[in-house]
């Protein structure tokens, strides 16, 4: 009963952090803020709905697997972003030296 109550707040903050992520990337007004929230609903959003999962399988090959994927997505998507973001500006730079 009460890991049925994690698995479902897991769940539950895992949908929010991908709604409020997926909002933000369609409200949002440029590309470093809109990085910052499609970057933050990724990490958070996958990783509680993997952390679900491993709740859920117990103490077995699935969980280890699932938290193996959370820490690849968070050291991958950080860096994704900061090389995005980067790229960006650099671009940026280029094209204000061109004018």
């Amino acid at each position: 009963m009460i890991v049925n109550a994690i698995i479902l707040i897991l769940l539950l903050s895992s949908a929010f952090f991908f709604a409020v992520g997926t909002l933000g990337l369609l409200r949002m007004p440029d590309t470093y803020t809109r990085m910052h929230a499609s970057t933050k609903c990724d990490t958070l959003g996958a990783g509680l709905a993997l952390l679900a999962i491993a709740v859920y399988s117990g103490f077995s090959v699935i969980s280890i697997k699932s938290i193996i994927v959370i820490a690849f997505i968070w050291i991958t998507n950080p860096t994704a972003a900061h090389i995005i973001a980067k790229a960006k500006y650099h671009s940026e730079k280029k094209e204000e030296a061109r004018q």
